[in-house]
């Protein structure tokens, strides 16, 4: 926008350039797009001779294999609720050692039962680490139910879990028999309280289980990993990375936002012949001084570790990005409209869930309209109230930071933030209208429409 400014012969000028070139500086380095465009979607395309396999196979399968689990649920049921009897949602000490010692076992020898019947064929490297070692397993990345094979191969720890999963006939108890840490998503109180609980235990010097997280905290479809959740390195203890990976030609097991219901997902799974998994103990991470301090630079360290035996790359989504897919889905967005990196989002444009939400409301007025829910310079023009010129179109560009005629909502969050601030809005109002309007009625619409 440099020729531009020249145009305008004012004292001005000088000023007006400088904050253009460092607005340019500051766009061009800020938030990139994500390395995934969608890690909670999941796409399983299947051909007519597939299509025809599962069908075939799972006529036979599925009904054996459900008469088999069905038959040892006979078993797993009574043993789970004894094994919770009197047994606290939120235990104060260790489970008493007749339970550990003669209960437990038989619930693991059950569990693994079940997931043999289930046609799965477990693979388990590395070695897994004693308590003294790592009180704490955080495993990822988590992309489906049946990363309960985890919890299994690992000995039945402790379990950070959604408080509403408890309520979950059967599974429930089952969940229960590991004195789980509990955590309810939507209320911060109970998320510090969580930590709390993680702390309290890994550093306790009773015999308390190890705990097992998923620190991702939401399931993605194994492209990626996302934000890890700050539980398991808040305590500043080692811990040791767990890796889980579904090696298998066609993928029935992800269960994400986008893609298989739950039910479809157990049934495609039981029609295979077989589901491979592998489990991956990691060399225990011991923190530094600094990471112990530091409960991000030590979720940071471990999640690029994790990554790099993974192949993978790191992004910075959230569950929050889902929370917003919802939203967009209610607005009549693209659900994908939601997806902002939500922790990159917040952090460096020092936004909380609220502002962001609000903005998917007034992007969501003005884009629901075109097509894909993307703003063109039509939108971007009428929702301005001012006609599609140069100046307009420079100001678009802006905002369109991948260059492809269109904003998305992520862009737009970007562009308002950082071009459209009550610091700058007068100074881009005086480069693009200063012949036009008066600088003052323009800069109280523009804040009206922001």
């Amino acid at each position: 926008m440099a020729h531009l400014t020249k145009r305008k012969q004012t004292t001005d000028t000088t000023e007006l350039e400088v904050w253009d070139s460092g607005t340019a500086q500051e766009v061009s380095r800020s938030l990139y797009s994500p390395a995934v465009a969608n890690p909670f979607m999941q796409q399983t395309h299947f051909s007519t001779w597939r299509w025809a396999r599962i069908i075939l196979l799972g006529t036979v399968l599925v009904p054996v294999r459900v008469s088999c689990i069905v038959f040892l649920f006979i078993f797993l049921w009574p043993m789970a609720t004894l094994i919770t009897i009197n047994l606290p949602t939120q235990p104060t000490k260790p489970m008493k050692s007749w339970r550990k010692h003669l209960m437990k076992p038989v619930l693991l020898f059950l569990f693994r039962m079940t997931f043999f019947f289930a046609g799965f064929l477990v693979k388990v490297k590395g070695k897994k680490a004693t308590r003294e070692e790592a009180p704490i397993f955080v495993t990822a990345p988590h992309s489906t139910f049946f990363d309960a094979i985890a919890v299994i191969v690992a000995g039945l720890p402790s379990v950070v879990s959604a408080s509403q999963n408890a309520g979950i006939p059967l599974a429930g108890k089952c969940l229960l028999s590991t004195q789980p840490v509990l955590v309810k998503r939507e209320d911060p109180n109970s998320r510090k309280t969580t930590r709390n609980e993680i702390t309290t235990r890994a550093i306790s010097k009773m015999k308390w289980p190890q705990i097992l997280i998923f620190p991702e905290g939401v399931c993605t479809n194994r492209s990626c990993l996302v934000t890890f959740k700050l539980g398991a390195f808040s305590p500043g203890v080692p811990v040791q990375p767990v890796l889980l990976r579904y090696p298998n030609t066609l993928d029935t097991v992800t269960w994400t936002w986008q893609g298989f219901t739950g039910f479809q997902a157990c049934m495609l799974t039981l029609s295979q012949p077989f589901t491979r998994v592998e489990v991956e103990f990691m060399p225990v991470y011991i923190p530094s001084e600094e990471e112990k301090k530091d409960p991000v630079l030590f979720a940071n360290t471990v999640r690029i570790n994790m990554a790099n035996a993974l192949k993978i790359p790191v992004t910075e989504h959230t569950f929050e990005d889902c929370r917003l897919m919802i939203s967009a889905g209610a607005l009549q967005l693209p659900m994908e409209a939601g997806l902002v990196e939500f922790t990159k989002i917040s952090q460096k444009l020092k936004l909380d869930w609220d502002n962001i939400h609000k903005h998917l409301d007034k992007y969501a007025a003005i884009a629901v309209s075109s097509k894909g829910g993307k703003i063109g310079i039509e939108e971007f023009s009428s929702h301005l109230k001012l006609p599609i010129s140069e100046p307009l179109r420079e100001l678009f560009s802006l905002f369109d930071r991948n260059q492809d005629g269109t904003i998305d909502f992520r862009e737009y969050v970007i562009g308002l933030t950082v071009l459209c601030n009550p610091a700058n809005t007068e100074k881009i109002l005086q480069m693009l209208y200063l012949n036009q309007k008066p600088v003052t009625s323009l800069t109280q619409d523009n804040r009206t429409q922001a």
